[in-house]
């Protein structure tokens, strides 16, 4: 896959305070990357290194293969802080603006408040927009040059559940067209239902990169109940397949250290004369994944 952005080593020290410490990954085109971690874990910091915004201390990143160059950002579109237009200007004049100042053509302006779900609200002045309406059109502005990235800090901060799914359906939308995204988020919840890879960041530092449903080397595990559960759980102990098992209500709970298939598990546990009246597989949620993955790195 091709490259996009690449960082390497990246640090940045205010006085005393590591805000990133020694961060490398790289983003391929085409996918959503979320920036996973608690306030002050580096997120914002990192977005404006890239963005040549903050000065980093040690470290570089390429866009698209070029080092610190002024047109590769041409190609970036970011939203790093609250959205910020001429309040009584209507939606379609402000972009208007924006579209002068990017060099943008103006037919892009209703492209891009359609994609938003703002063109009927063209007309409308900024200070009649709610603060979701307010944000999507903050990314309408950013999609004007037609970026190959675009840049989300905290894009669903402060907004009311709708306004959540509102912005979750646009970023959806805008990386199946072929855009590769990224995302910062302290939201376990956003970044596990947009995103395809995750940086987690603590500290300033990268505890785990890569994709989303390979954030654990688990397998997942299973919920199952017989008649006999005391029997059930004599039998799940002796099988290598599992890491342990552990009791959940009138369910067991056996945690794979290998795959195996529920077709499977069934017919090894009818073999030994158990019948099974409850029988699901599941996988770790991203939240489940998470904690294992700062624990295990504190």
């Amino acid at each position: 896959m091709e490259k996009v952005l690449e960082i390497n080593h990246l640090t940045k020290t205010f006085g005393k305070l590591t805000a990133v410490n020694d961060l490398s990954f790289s983003v391929e085109k085409g996918n959503v990357y979320g920036l996973l971690g608690p306030n002050g874990s580096g997120k914002s910091t990192t977005l404006g290194m890239i963005l040549d915004v903050v000065n980093p201390t040690h470290g570089d990143w390429r866009w698209f293969g070029q080092e610190h160059s002024t047109d590769s950002l041409k190609k970036v579109g970011a939203i790093i802080e609250r959205p910020n237009f001429y309040p009584y200007l209507s939606a379609g004049k402000n972009l208007e603006i924006v579209a002068q100042i990017k060099g943008a053509h103006p037919s892009k302006i209703d492209e891009k408040l359609k994609i938003v779900g703002l063109l009927e609200r063209k007309k409308d002045k900024f200070s009649t927009f709610s603060l979701g309406m307010k944000q999507r059109l903050a990314i309408a502005a950013a999609l004007l040059n037609d970026p190959h990235v675009l840049i989300l800090d905290e894009p669903t901060n402060g907004l009311d559940p709708q306004g959540i799914i509102q912005i979750r359906e646009i970023i959806l939308q805008i990386a199946s067209q072929g855009t590769t995204i990224i995302l910062a988020s302290h939201l376990l919840d956003e970044v596990e239902k947009v995103c395809s890879h995750v940086v987690i960041l603590e500290r300033g530092k990268t505890l785990y990169s890569g994709r989303v449903d390979e954030m654990t080397a688990s397998f997942g595990y299973f919920e199952l109940s017989s008649s006999d559960n005391d029997k059930l759980n004599e039998v799940l102990n002796s099988m290598n397949y599992f890491e342990k098992i552990v009791q959940n209500g009138n369910q067991l709970k056996g945690i794979l250290r290998e795959d195996l298939s529920a077709e499977s598990l069934n017919r090894l546990l009818f073999e030994r004369g158990i019948v099974l009246n409850h029988l699901v597989k599941r996988r770790e949620s991203l939240e489940q994944q998470f904690l294992q993955i700062t624990q295990n790195k504190n």
